[in-house]
C-alpha cells in the first residue's frame, strides 16, 4: 500500500485521502480525529500488554491465577513484592527460575537502593550544614567553600577523591563481605538492614514490614538522585 501509492500524504498529517471517517461539520471533525489518536495511544498500550501476556501464559488473554507453571511464581512471594504492581518483571529476567540470580539481583538493588538513599542525604543535607573547618589545609580549602550537588566533584582535590575509592572499596572488600549462607544484603557486620554491627531481626511480620520498606525506599531513592 505504502509503495503503490495508495497512502499519498495530504495537507494535515495522517490525511490520506480516505473520507470513511470525517465530516463536513469541523467541530464533529476534529472529535473524530481526537478520538483516533486517543484510540491509537490506548491500542499501543494494549498491544503492548498482550505482548507480554502471551510471553508469560501463552495466551494473550491467559489468565495469571490459573498459570501456575510460571517460573515467576518462584519469586511472587518474595520480600520487595508490593502494591500496586506486585512482582513487577517487565524485561522477564527471571522467567528462567533461577534462583541464584535473583538472588544476585536483589543484593544488587538493596546495595544500590543504600547507596542511593546516601547519596539523597548527600543533596540535601549540605543545602543547611557544611563542617566547620579545613577540608583541605594545603590547599586553603575549607569545607565551607565545597558547593552542593555534582559541581562539588570539581573542587574537591584529586587526594580526596582517591579517599572516596579506598574507602568505598574497604567497606565492599572489608566490612560488608558478601557471604552465600545469608541472604542478599545480609552481612555479618552489618546486619539485614546493612547498618554496621546492626543486630539481626527476628523473624517475623516487623521483619518482612522493614525489609519492604528498605526496598521501596531505596527504589524510591533510586529515582529520586537520578
Amino acid at each position: 500500500v505504502e509503495a503503490a501509492g495508495a497512502n499519498n500524504r495530504g495537507e494535515a498529517p495522517g490525511d490520506f485521502g480516505w473520507k470513511l471517517i470525517t465530516s463536513d461539520d469541523p467541530a464533529v471533525k476534529n472529535k473524530k480525529l481526537a478520538a483516533e489518536i486517543a484510540n491509537g495511544r490506548l491500542a499501543m498500550m494494549a498491544i503492548i500488554g498482550m505482548f507480554f501476556q502471551d510471553g508469560l501464559t501463552g495466551s494473550a488473554w491467559g489468565d495469571w491465577a490459573t498459570y501456575t507453571a510460571s517460573p515467576l511464581r518462584a519469586f511472587e512471594n518474595e520480600l520487595g513484592v508490593q502494591a500496586p504492581v506486585g512482582f513487577w518483571d517487565p524485561l522477564g529476567l527471571t522467567k528462567d527460575g533461577d534462583v541464584e540470580s535473583f538472588k544476585r539481583r536483589r543484593a544488587t538493588e538493596l546495595k544500590h537502593g543504600r547507596v542511593s538513599m546516601i547519596a539523597c542525604m548527600g543533596y540535601i543535607v549540605p543545602e543547611f550544614f557544611h563542617w566547620s573547618g579545613k577540608l583541605s589545609p594545603s590547599k586553603n580549602l575549607d569545607f565551607a567553600d565545597i558547593p552542593n550537588g555534582l559541581s562539588a566533584i570539581s573542587k574537591v582535590p584529586a587526594a580526596g577523591v582517591l579517599q572516596w575509592f579506598v574507602f568505598c572499596g574497604l567497606i565492599e572488600k572489608g566490612l560488608f563481605v558478601h557471604d552465600d549462607s545469608r541472604g542478599p544484603g545480609d552481612f555479618a557486620n552489618g546486619g539485614v538492614l546493612g547498618v554496621p554491627n546492626g543486630s539481626t531481626l527476628p523473624a517475623g511480620e516487623g521483619r518482612n514490614r522493614k525489609l519492604n520498606a528498605e526496598i521501596a525506599n531505596g527504589r524510591l531513592a533510586m529515582m529520586a538522585i537520578i
